[in-house]
């Protein structure tokens, strides 16, 4: 009898609300406060669960709760209601402008993003020579990660998730950033850390190639909630009818 499969993230009705107060003039900001927030649900009711080594892709258009969902599962943001368990996994997420302390150089970064990530100076040691050598920034590793552009940024945060390895890893449209060579080196970069069926990966992209090519499954949200899941063809081609539709 074939064993199934353990479950590495479990979300259960999860709820994720913004507020911010609506644009208003000094004087009328004096009366009814309350009647100017505003409240944006970016996830509504949102339940699903990933199995230990597969690859979930999520897609949907802009502000249809992606990236918000993908912070939640790193425990960026808090749940309104719902939950969300990891099952004692090790887990870290790839974004730009996620993690890094933009004051401190690049590899004063490595150390506090590894620690961050749960590993030991002594364990970041080890890799240290690997991140550097895989960024491939030359001496702006040393330099104020505020000065790097948007590609620097992105070689070095994928350079660590890449090689400080975790049980489940997150990646929010990463693959996109930096020139030409970083993306191919990247691209086999990723295909090579998934193909541990130990190695539970969730993939935010527009890129329908990618999600077809990478993942085992695709999560379509709209409007944060789930419009459909399931098998990465079958989605995608309803993504992209839906979305030509719309246009």
């Amino acid at each position: 009898m074939k064993k199934s499969k353990e479950i590495a993230v479990t979300v259960k009705d999860l709820h994720i609300s913004y507020r911010g107060l609506k644009k208003t003039s000094i004087r009328a900001s004096w009366n009814k406060l309350k009647d100017k927030i505003e409240v944006f649900e970016a996830l509504r009711g949102v339940s699903f669960e990933i199995e230990e080594g597969k690859i979930l892709g999520i897609i949907g258009k802009n502000g249809s709760g992606k990236s918000t969902m993908l912070r939640a599962i790193a425990g960026i943001f808090s749940p309104d209601k719902g939950s969300i368990d990891l099952h004692d996994n090790s887990i870290s997420l790839l974004s730009i402008g996620v993690g890094f302390n933009k004051k401190l150089t690049g590899y004063e970064n490595i150390y506090l993003s590894g620690m961050l990530l749960g590993f030991s100076e002594e364990q970041i040691k080890e890799k240290e020579k690997e991140i550097i050598k895989f960024a491939d920034i030359g001496d702006f590793i040393y330099k104020p990660v505020k000065t790097y552009s948007s590609g620097m940024h992105s070689k070095l945060a994928f350079a660590i998730t890449a090689i400080l390895e975790t049980d489940i890893m997150l990646i929010d449209e990463v693959l996109s950033v930096g020139d030409a060579k970083f993306k191919e080196k990247s691209y086999n970069k990723m295909k090579e850390l998934i193909s541990d069926d130990k190695r539970t990966v969730v993939i935010v992209s527009h890129n329908s190639s990618t999600l077809k090519e990478l993942c085992d499954e695709v999560l379509w949200l709209h409007d944060g909630k789930i419009k459909m899941i399931g098998e990465p063809n079958k989605v995608l081609s309803e993504y992209e009818k839906f979305m030509n539709e719309a246009k």
